[in-house]
C-alpha cells in the first residue's frame, strides 16, 4: 500500500488533477518515492482504497458544497486534514461544505496552470519538504561506525534530514543535552542492534525517549544477535553474514531495504503523532468548553474559546522555531481568516535553554505565540480573557 496518500475530492478541474499530478510526481522522483506506489493520488473513485495508515491530505475543490458530503464526513471523523482549495477573491463559505468552511484554506492565484502553490501546502502536510523528513541513526560507536556513516549517505540521498552524533554536534556543544533535542525534532530511528548496543548507557535512553516520544523504530539487527526481546514487535532488518564485509559494512543492496523500510515507517509517524497531539489539543479545547472546528491547510487547526475567541492552531511535532513561528504568522495573514495564529508542540525532549527561548519571543511578538499541549488547558483559559 502507498506509503503517503492525496485525497482530491469536490469539483476539480481536469487539468488541474493533471497539473498538481506533474509536479508530485517530480517531487517524488527526488525523494525516490514512485507514484502511485509509494505516493498515491487519488480521487473520489477509489479514495475509499487508501491506506488509512499512512500520512494523508484531502484536498476539497472548491464548487458546488453539496458534492462528496458523505466523503468529507468520513474524512473529518479520521482527522485526516481537509484543505479547502478555492481561487483568491471567492467566497470559501460558499464554495466548500459548512464543516469545513472554517478551516484554514488554500487561495490559488487566478490563471494558476501550475498549482505549485498547492503542490507546496500538500507536500508540507504529508511532511515530505527536506527540513521535515528527520531521522535519528542510534548505534555503538564501536561495533557499527562504518554502517551508520553508509546510512548516512544513503539516507541524506534520497532527501532525509539525517542526524548522526559525529558529524551533526559541534564542538563545545553540551553533547547528551543536544543529542535529546535532536532526538525530538525525529521522526524515525533507526537502530543498529548489535551485541553491545546496551553497553552503553546512552544507547539505552536514546531508545526509551524513542519510545517515549511516540517516534517510530526501526531494527538492524547483526548477524547471530537475537535482538532485543521487548522490541520484537518494532519493524526489524535481519542480517546474515554475507550482509556485511570484513570492514563491517553493509551490501549495497541492503541500503535500499532499509531506506525503504524507513520511509515506511515515517509516513506511519507523521500520521500518528500528528494524531495524537491533534486529539490532546482537543482534549484540552472541549474540556474547557471550547469548540473544535476542523483541520484545514498545513494541518492547522480552527478553534473557538468559550469566551468567543477565535483561534488557528498550527500542530508542529518535533522542535519549534522562529523561523516556524514567522512561516505561520505569514500563513496567517495570507489565508485571512481573521483567527489569532499559534504553534502547538510537545515540550518533552527539547532543551531547557530552548524552552526558555520560546518564552522569550513569546513576550517579544505579539502577532503569534507558542503553546505547550501539556499546557493548553489553563493557558488558553487565560488567553481567551
Amino acid at each position: 500500500m502507498a506509503l503517503y496518500e492525496v485525497l482530491i475530492v469536490g469539483s476539480p478541474k481536469a487539468n488541474q488533477i493533471a497539473a498538481l499530478t506533474e509536479q508530485l510526481v517530480d517531487v517524488a522522483k527526488v525523494m525516490s518515492l514512485a507514484v502511485p506506489e509509494d505516493l498515491s493520488i487519488r480521487t473520489t473513485a477509489d479514495w475509499l482504497l487508501r491506506n488509512p495508515k499512512a500520512a494523508t491530505v484531502a484536498l476539497y475543490f472548491g464548487g458546488d458544497p453539496s458534492v462528496d458530503l458523505n466523503a468529507v464526513n468520513q474524512l473529518e471523523a479520521a482527522k485526516v486534514p481537509i484543505v479547502p482549495v478555492v481561487e483568491k477573491g471567492a467566497s470559501v463559505t460558499a464554495a466548500v461544505p459548512g464543516e469545513i468552511a472554517h478551516t484554514n484554506a488554500c487561495l490559488l492565484e487566478a490563471g494558476d496552470d501550475t498549482l505549485e502553490a498547492l503542490a507546496s501546502v500538500t507536500l508540507e502536510v504529508l511532511g515530505l519538504l527536506h527540513r521535515q523528513r528527520r531521522i535519528f541513526i542510534s548505534y555503538r560507536r564501536s561495533d557499527s561506525r562504518e554502517a551508520a556513516l553508509q546510512l548516512f549517505d544513503e539516507l541524506s540521498s534520497r532527501g532525509f534530514d539525517v542526524f548522526l552524533d559525529t558529524h551533526d554536534i559541534r564542538p563545545a556543544q553540551a553533547f547528551q543535552e543536544m543529542l535529546w533535542h535532536r532526538l525530538s525534532d525525529c521522526d524515525v530511528t533507526i537502530m543498529l542492534d548489535t551485541k553491545d548496543y546496551f553497553g552503553s548507557k546512552w544507547t539505552a535512553q536514546e531508545l526509551g525517549r524513542s519510545q517515549a516520544l511516540g517516534i517510530q523504530i526501526l531494527r538492524v539487527v547483526w548477524p547471530e544477535h537475537s535482538g532485543s526481546r521487548h522490541l520484537s514487535l518494532s519493524d526489524t532488518v535481519r542480517l546474515g553474514k554475507s550482509d556485511l564485509d570484513a570492514a563491517d559494512r553493509l551490501r549495497p543492496e541492503l541500503l535500499a531495504v532499509i531506506a525503504k523500510k524507513a520511509e515506511a515507517l515515517r509516513s506511519r509517524s507523521i500520521a500518528t503523532r500528528h494524531l495524537d497531539l491533534v486529539g490532546r489539543l482537543k482534549s484540552e479545547v472541549v474540556r474547557i468548553g471550547g469548540q473544535f472546528e476542523g483541520i484545514g491547510a498545513y494541518r492547522s487547526v480552527s478553534l473557538t474559546l468559550p469566551g468567543g475567541r477565535r483561534l488557528e492552531a498550527y500542530p508542529m511535532v518535533g522542535v519549534p522555531t522562529a523561523e516556524m513561528l514567522n512561516d505561520i504568522q505569514d500563513k496567517a495573514g495570507k489565508a485571512g481568516h481573521g483567527r489569532f495564529p499559534c504553534l502547538v508542540y510537545n515540550h518533552i525532549g527539547i532543551r531547557p535553554a530552548w524552552i526558555e527561548h520560546l518564552r522569550w519571543l513569546d513576550a517579544q511578538i505579539s502577532s503569534v505565540r507558542t503553546l505547550k499541549v501539556s499546557d493548553a488547558g489553563w493557558e488558553l483559559v487565560e488567553w481567551d480573557q
